[in-house]
């Protein structure tokens, strides 16, 4: 079972809609990983980020869809590359990440409540 928290703690972290409007290979990872330019609409702006997801992604794929990602994590260095929003997923039962997006088209920058 998870650690509980308080809703208090749950409302500190500002989960996202974003759409990819770029997206390249990144062959510096230490892993194989995809580098992509999200859209959160015009309150967060265009925010970029790395992501081990090439066993279900091309970077070509992935441009226009909308993913969830949690935006008020600290940026963090990823070899060359600044990571500042952490996109969300689940592992396959291989253990390789399926992005996390809504089931129809919402808003840029919408707040998952």
């Amino acid at each position: 079972m998870a650690d509980e928290i308080s809703f208090d703690d749950f409302l500190k972290v500002d989960i996202r809609v974003g759409r990819v409007i770029r997206a390249e290979p990144f062959p510096e990872a230490r892993k194989p990983a995809i580098k992509m330019w999200i859209d959160f609409g015009p309150e967060i702006g265009t925010r970029k980020t790395s992501a081990q997801v090439t066993a279900h992604y091309t970077p070509e794929g992935l441009v226009g869809r909308q993913v969830m990602g949690v935006v008020n994590f600290p940026p963090r260095q990823i070899g060359p590359f600044m990571s500042e929003v952490l996109v969300l997923g689940l592992p396959d039962p291989e253990g390789e990440i399926v992005l996390l997006r809504p089931d129809s088209e919402v808003p840029e920058g919408g707040r998952m409540h």
